[in-house]
């Protein structure tokens, strides 16, 4: 509610300067904040549930047909373990399910789906918005442009998108931006009026996010500190669409989508130019982000055998490589960070070699190769801005612990 409060304002102070005869100047100003309230209410607690599966229908999507034939995922239902460790309290994973506003939650140990369930609304067939869950799926196209010897990572990003040059992106090689740490100043607050991420947004609905990506500032050396960007993927995108010469979400369908035995189709969202939304675009249903999580448990294969993704870009991903980006270090407070790796997170405390996509507002893929265990989570979490960094913890706790239960 402060989101949309803030917004509000926003839009208050920009009529009364028309009021005041700058019409001319802040037309579009008002038109920009008021697309950008409407997309906020999206995230009210009375609808987010019901937005969260129907955003792909709200806005621009492209749609990206589901594969020829889906794979088997045989189905032993057994029960969960009762509780979990957090904050050094012992909590309950049925109350963590309803408190994390969970709307599907699949966990599949070798193989077999030995939990599954839809709340709120959802069922197996809905389409759930990934958010930024999106990012590992476009970590995994550019490995494999990497392989087919499309893309080399040590090269800056312009080699690929030369409409990268004009602006902070210029020099930033194509690995720093795989692992957040490209230097650009980007505010991801989405409480605030003024972000970069609502601006974002704002151009997803009347504008073009490529241009907007081009022509961001950089702050800090790239390559030495690892900051959570969004923009970052935006540009993955645009390198993935220069080097194979395709449009992101057919490249995504050719190299991905029909060889995962998906059972439904996928919708990318897109911008008024047709741009896809690489940071956060994609909508799928929950047992086809499981089955991503299988591709990755199993390195790379696919439930036919077939290495879609080099194994080598699959272990480089979720390897941190440098000292900014280690699970455990701290931050200026003290508080744990989580690694990152290419588009992916590796928990403080990492468990059994595990990692996890993550998404806003409670959208996972959890691996535990170890235990041969992968989560896939939808959820419709209305706090996220006041308490979303707490609930993903917590929630990485929960699947750690049902992991290692099972």
């Amino acid at each position: 509610m402060k989101k949309v409060l803030r917004w509000s304002l926003g839009i208050g102070a920009a009529v009364v300067m028309v009021a005041g005869g700058a019409a001319w100047v802040y037309r579009d100003t008002i038109l920009d904040y008021r697309a950008a309230l409407e997309y906020a209410g999206n995230f009210k607690p009375d609808v987010i549930d019901r937005n969260f599966r129907s955003l792909f229908v709200k806005y621009p999507s492209v749609r990206v047909p589901k594969s020829a034939a889906a794979s088997l995922l045989e189905k032993r239902e057994r029960p969960l373990p009762d509780s979990y460790s957090f904050a050094g309290q012992s909590r309950s994973v049925e109350d963590w399910i309803e408190s994390s506003q969970t709307t599907g939650l699949i966990v599949i140990r070798d193989g077999v789906i030995v939990h599954e369930r839809y709340l709120r609304g959802n069922g197996q067939g809905t389409q759930s918005i990934a958010m930024s869950l999106s990012k590992s799926f476009v970590s995994a196209l550019v490995g494999r442009a990497v392989a087919d010897g499309l893309i080399d990572i040590g090269q800056p990003v312009e080699a690929y998108a030369p409409v990268l040059a004009e602006g902070g992106y210029r020099g930033v090689t194509v690995r720093n931006v795989l692992q957040m740490s490209s230097g650009i100043g980007f505010n991801e607050d989405y409480g605030d009026l003024n972000s970069d991420i609502v601006r974002y947004i704002i151009q997803i609905l009347r504008g073009s996010v490529a241009d907007f990506t081009a022509h961001l500032k950089n702050d800090i050396p790239q390559g030495t500190v690892n900051r959570y960007v969004s923009a970052d993927t935006q540009v993955l995108g645009l390198v993935l669409e220069g080097a194979t010469g395709k449009p992101l979400a057919d490249y995504f369908n050719e190299i991905l989508w029909s060889k995962l035995g998906t059972e439904a189709d996928a919708y990318w969202l897109v911008d008024q130019k047709g741009e896809a939304i690489a940071a956060g675009g994609l909508n799928a249903v929950l047992r086809d982000y499981a089955r991503f999580g299988l591709l990755y448990l199993n390195q790379g294969r696919n439930h036919l055998g077939e290495q879609i993704v080099p194994a080598d870009w699959v272990q480089a991903s979720v390897t941190p490589d440098s000292a900014h980006l280690m699970p455990g270090r701290q931050d200026e407070t003290g508080r744990r960070l989580k690694g990152y790796g290419y588009q992916w997170w590796i928990p403080a405390d990492r468990k059994g070699g595990d990692f996890t996509g993550i998404g806003i507002y409670g959208q996972f893929i959890y691996v535990n190769p170890e235990r041969r265990v992968v989560i896939a989570k939808s959820s419709a979490y209305a706090d996220y801005n006041s308490t979303g960094d707490i609930m993903i913890e917590e929630s990485i706790a929960a699947f750690q612990a049902i992991a290692e239960g099972l």
